[in-house]
């Protein structure tokens, strides 16, 4: 391949991009630059400044300007790191998140309007193609490591966690589908009632593609999560990725208010006890139980978030 190739590869792509064109086609306030930064921090619940800037390549002083200028607009709020103080924690307002959500969404809407001229037996030949040029590039680019993104589902990406659960559990655990019944009927009730301000889901997406996928919804107790749908697809697993999963949604419940997170698991995944061990969860009662065509021990692990007020009487 020659350099003169590559070169017209980009001034086509970037045409093609310039189609979409982030001022006037989407109809928002953003540049392409704030709009990335909005979408980075739409997909962690709390990111450090020097984490965004190092994942978009982007100057500290143009960074820091482009923060401030969503502080005043009540985008984001800014505060001292956990675990670093010198660093600097940047969180999504609601209002921000709503914006996020609308450029999100519109930026869906011109990309399909893209692949509307685009024969269905050619698309998945160019996400293939699109999947090529990443992979070859990023071979070449020793000084990061690809992470998966963690998101939102897409329309139709629910579905994907019913059929996911389904077919990994019989292919690894031999359950029946009576434990696809039960993840349809959990998806089914987030879809159809959900507050987004205190539930969400996550995709987690590589190459393209979701290898992932975790839940936090109401519990029936006060003030408590519930920890659901924690899934890894095999070729994703031994990097992180469910410790990363769980953590958002820890950390997500954390911010939301919520005071405690509960889940309810069995004896038999190991994987994922012990990334509920690691993260401060502690098992709290077992029970057997003959569910999905095995004998199991369903088991209740418990995490505080946050201290409890001190009672009447009580000293610190």
């Amino acid at each position: 391949m020659s350099v003169h190739e590559v070169r017209a590869f980009n001034r086509f792509y970037t045409n093609v991009i310039g189609a979409l064109d982030y001022g006037k086609h989407l109809y928002t306030p953003y540049t392409l630059t704030e709009s990335r930064v909005l979408y980075e921090l739409a997909h962690s619940p709390r990111t450090d400044a020097a984490d965004l800037r190092t994942e978009l390549s982007l100057d500290a002083g143009y960074l820091s300007r482009l923060l401030g200028k969503f502080e005043r607009d009540e985008l984001v709020e800014r505060a001292p790191s956990e675990t670093d103080p010198r660093r600097q924690r940047i969180t999504l307002t609601p209002r921000g998140r709503e914006a996020a959500a609308v450029l999100d969404e519109r930026s869906r809407r011109a990309v399909g309007a893209l692949l509307e001229g685009v024969p269905e037996r050619e698309r998945e030949r160019l996400a293939e193609a699109m999947r090529t040029v990443r992979e070859v590039l990023a071979g070449t680019r020793t000084d990061r490591v690809a992470q998966p993104v963690l998101r939102d589902p897409c329309p139709g990406e629910l579905g994907w966690i019913v059929q996911r659960h389904g077919a990994l559990y019989a292919a690894e655990y031999g359950w029946t589908t009576e434990f696809e019944g039960l993840v349809a009927r959990i998806v089914a009730d987030f879809a159809q009632d959900h507050d987004p301000q205190r539930e969400r889901v996550w995709i987690a997406e590589s190459d393209g593609r979701p290898v992932g996928s975790v839940m936090c919804v109401r519990a029936d107790a006060p003030a408590t999560a519930r920890l659901r749908l924690l899934l890894v697809e095999p070729e994703a697993r031994g990097h992180g990725l469910g410790d990363r999963l769980v953590r958002t949604a820890v950390d997500f419940a954390r911010t939301a208010g919520y005071r405690e997170m509960v889940l309810w698991t069995n004896d038999v995944l190991d994987g994922a006890r012990r990334i509920y061990q690691r993260t401060g969860f502690t098992l709290v009662a077992e029970k057997p139980h003959h569910s999905y065509g095995a004998d199991l021990v369903g088991q209740d692990w418990r995490l505080p978030l946050q201290e409890a007020p001190l009672q009447e009487g009580q000293t610190s």
